[in-house]
């Protein structure tokens, strides 16, 4: 099973409340030394994110300007720049995960959102339960050879019993055959997803190559190299 956000996740939550005023989440996050903190309701449901971004935007030029040429981005930021509650400041709504939340869906949100912590909260009842962040995530990449290898066999043998597994420094390296070319594609995708891989190199050959039988008979053609050497 791939690693989810309960794996790695801090328990440990430093949240302030929507009322709590511009200083009073600067002392918490000064005290506590961490990046964000999550805004709650008093029923402990995560309403927003207050970042040390939205905090430096008191910084910002502050003239009056002409608002009428604006962008929504930069009204968006004036308002929070005079903001003086934890309410008026945060960024909302809030991104946020679940405990069974896999470690790739976690990454990919921090990634597309560029954000570096993400509140844990329970699926049903919306309060807060955890904080995860991005150097949590680097511990998917902490895992014994042996496991990462005994994940690997159990995908390669799905699709053949003629690979060999060896796993050094995170890379996979794969050697044997296997029947159909579509398979040799689908075991790599599925390689690919198992925690802590760095890298696949693969030596697999294939008997039938069923993807250009495919190709020939109307369905869309794949692009780039076939191959299955070294990065595929």
């Amino acid at each position: 099973m791939p690693m989810t956000v309960r794996d790695v996740m801090n328990r440990f939550v430093v949240a302030v409340e929507a009322t709590a005023s511009f200083a009073d989440v600067v002392t918490a996050m000064c005290r506590f030394h961490v990046g964000a903190v999550p805004v709650v309701d008093g029923e402990r449901r995560v309403i927003g994110m207050v970042s040390d971004s939205d905090l430096l935007l008191k910084d910002l030029d502050r003239r009056p300007g002409d608002v009428i040429i604006e962008g929504p981005s930069r009204r968006r930021e004036r308002r929070k720049a005079s903001g003086r509650t934890a309410a008026q400041i945060m960024s909302s709504p809030a991104i946020t995960v679940t405990e069974d939340t896999t470690l790739r869906r976690a990454a990919s949100l921090m990634h597309r959102n560029r954000i570096k912590e993400l509140p844990v909260v329970d699926g049903e009842t919306g309060r807060i339960t955890g904080l995860v962040k991005q150097s949590d995530l680097i511990r998917a990449f902490c895992r014994p050879p042996e496991d990462i290898r005994d994940d690997v066999v159990e995908v390669v043998s799905r699709y053949s019993r003629r690979c060999a597994v060896r796993v050094e420094d995170g890379i996979v390296h794969l050697v044997g055959g296997v029947a159909r070319r579509s398979q040799l594609f689908a075991m790599i995708e599925e390689v690919w997803q198992v925690d802590g891989v760095v890298d696949v190199d693969s030596s697999i050959t294939f008997e039938t190559d069923d993807v250009d039988r495919a190709v020939s008979a109307g369905a869309p053609r794949r692009t780039g190299p076939v191959e299955t050497g070294e990065g595929q």
